[in-house]
């Protein structure tokens, strides 16, 4: 029987019974749009995209019990998922699908998708019910719902030959109670087919029905079927390219220990003062947060010039201040945001109003973003102390979904090491890794926690509530601007014209309009500063300073940074004053000005906080 036949009449080899009581249609899953449950993306003229046939064309090929497939968020896992689910009701390999997923709105989008095809899922499917109705293909469950009864679900995948879909299958890591769980469930399923548009977990907890393989260095890492990363996808036109915005700012804070400290957000500092400086960046109450939630209405305005839908999302720690950020958004942007806590009913209506709206705002608590699925998100403000590998692409995913040509996604950070980095490897593909060693002073918050706590009611961090902890104020300072590996722009107030340039990218360009864009306004940057800078010159001339002197001094401070950086990345003192001419122009030490040198001196220090 050829993949398009639809007729699901012909006997199961090893299992017979009365006809399904629904016509999945192959026919139909390949006029699924790609990036269902929007339309497709610009360019997208083929029924399916090529990644979603060479993976189909894999599945086929190797035609085992399990089948992983790693692609971005924003791809079209569901439409492949879809696709070979609809084959394999048709040609009676399997009777029955159940869905797996992280989250009750989740249910719905895959219920819905699915029966866009002509297979019927049961989302409202409850373990009290103990099978579902005769009407239905299977159920749409959550990675919860089977942890609750495992031998419920068990007895089900028994019964019919049965094809398991595991959505974000990331979540079911065996450190948690429901990687058992899950293996119980579905352990004998006909197939299996897990889907992850992450990183995986940021932890080493084994995922059920994954295979790890051991490399050379002894470690062993996922193995995945088929792989569509975000660069690949980028470069097909796919996703959207994202331009992360870092603020950075002066922090003040009282320690447990009644210790009041000050410092930058971003500056070197210890693992527990990094943690103090951004929790006290992230108190709405202080002055950073309505800073830079002004900033990203601004961008949001700017975006909606030329995509009049576009909306933001604001991710935040807990729901104390969801609500507080929500309050501030209202009085920036003149209208109140959706608010969406997992735990309040009529969520998952909220996220589907608002993505069929045109509201600018919705501010969702932690993991409730990774039920998000609204296209039309296309500025986002990074409010949360969670930092893992795992988290921030889900974050991201929720923003690189492509629906027009040019369409572009602006994320604000807080300017602190960990993120940065991570914003500077949005493109590295990773495979999960067990056996993986982690350094004493390194702590690995377990994924399994996360979302653990991501589930419970979400009332105020445990963080923020520390005995003693208290953020006496923040400001908030634009840093700088990451895209594409690069780093773009310097510190500018925030409200100034130097800020605003970079606010004003207009919301629909190509990924290399973005980086000539931004090349010319740090050309612009620059100018203005050497201009301001001689200016102080001028003025220091006129008040009888020495400029010789400050030019020593600058030479000085610069040869002590390099060798410090020297020391630390074992680099030669030659090669990193290479790269510094390099990218801050102008010619060797000896012969270049007091500006060139500071210019250089700026870079060699946000090297160290993270910034190269």
């Amino acid at each position: 029987m050829t993949a398009r036949q639809t007729s699901r009449s012909e006997p199961t080899p090893q299992h017979a019974g009365p006809p399904a009581p629904q016509a999945p249609s192959t026919a139909a899953a390949e006029q699924l749009s790609p990036a269902f449950p929007q339309r497709a993306a610009w360019g997208t003229v083929a029924p399916l995209r090529a990644w979603q046939a060479e993976a189909i064309d894999r599945f086929r090929e190797l035609d085992a019990r399990d089948f992983l497939a790693v692609a971005t968020p924003g791809a079209g896992k569901t439409t492949f998922a879809l696709r070979v689910a609809t084959e394999l009701l048709s040609t009676g390999q399997v009777r029955r699908v159940s869905v797996v997923c992280p989250t009750e709105h989740l249910k719905s989008q895959w219920a819905a998708a699915a029966e866009r095809v002509g297979i019927s899922l049961d989302p409202s499917f409850t373990n009290a019910q103990g099978r579902h109705g005769a009407h239905f293909d299977g159920v749409a469950l959550t990675y919860a719902q089977v942890a609750a009864n495992p031998a419920l679900h068990r007895a089900r995948t028994e019964t019919e030959p049965t094809l398991v879909i595991l959505d974000e299958v990331h979540h079911g890591g065996d450190a948690l109670s429901w990687g058992d769980a899950v293996r119980e469930a579905f352990e004998p399923a006909r197939r299996r087919l897990a889907l992850t548009g992450t990183p995986f977990r940021s932890d080493t907890a084994a995922i059920p029905f994954v295979d790890y393989i051991a490399g050379a260095d002894g470690i062993r890492r996922s193995r995945a079927d088929i792989t569509y990363g975000y660069g690949q996808a980028l470069a097909d036109g796919v996703v959207r390219p994202v331009i992360f915005l870092a603020y950075s700012g002066l922090m003040r804070w009282r320690t447990r220990t009644g210790d009041e400290i000050a410092a930058s957000l971003g500056e070197p500092l210890t693992k527990d003062q990094t943690a103090q400086a951004l929790r006290t960046a992230l108190d709405p109450d202080g002055e950073w947060v309505p800073s830079v939630l002004a900033a990203a209405d601004a961008r949001l305005t700017e975006v909606r010039r030329t995509v009049p839908d576009a909306g933001g999302l604001v991710i935040a720690t807990d729901q104390a201040a969801a609500r507080a950020y929500a309050r501030v958004l209202a009085g920036i942007a003149g209208e109140e945001p959706v608010v969406v806590l997992s735990d309040d009913a009529g969520s998952s209506d909220r996220i589907e109003d608002f993505a069929r709206g045109e509201q600018r705002w919705m501010v969702a608590v932690r993991m409730v973003s990774e039920g998000v699925d609204v296209p039309r998100l296309s500025v986002g403000v990074y409010a949360t102390t969670t930092a893992t590998p795992l988290y921030f692409a889900q974050a991201v995913g929720r923003f690189v979904r492509a629906r027009r040509r040019g369409e572009t996604a602006s994320l604000f950070l807080p300017s602190v090491g960990p993120l940065l980095a991570l914003a500077g490897e949005l493109e590295a593909e990773r495979d999960h890794a067990l056996d993986r060693p982690v350094r004493e002073e390194e702590f690995v918050v377990p994924e399994d926690a996360l979302l653990a706590e991501a589930n419970r009611e979400e009332k105020a961090s445990d963080e923020l509530a520390l005995p003693g902890f208290a953020a006496l104020g923040s400001q908030a300072t634009f840093d700088r601007v990451l895209f594409d590996g690069g780093h773009w722009g310097t510190e500018a107030d925030v409200g100034s014209p130097e800020e605003q340039e970079y606010l004003g990218i207009p919301g629909l360009l190509e990924p290399e309009q973005v980086t000539t864009l931004l090349r010319e306004r740090q050309a612009k940057q620059a100018a203005a500063q050497k201009d301001q800078a001689a200016a102080a010159r001028r003025r220091a001339a006129n008040a009888g300073v020495d400029e010789h002197k400050r030019r020593a001094q600058a030479r000085k401070e610069l040869s002590s940074l390099v060798s410090a950086w020297s020391r630390r990345a074992g680099t030669p003192h030659g090669v990193i004053h290479t790269e510094l001419r390099s990218r801050c122009g102008g010619p060797e030490v000896a012969t270049a000005s007091t500006e060139e040198i500071e210019a250089r001196i700026a870079l060699v220090r946000k090297w160290f906080v993270g910034g190269r």
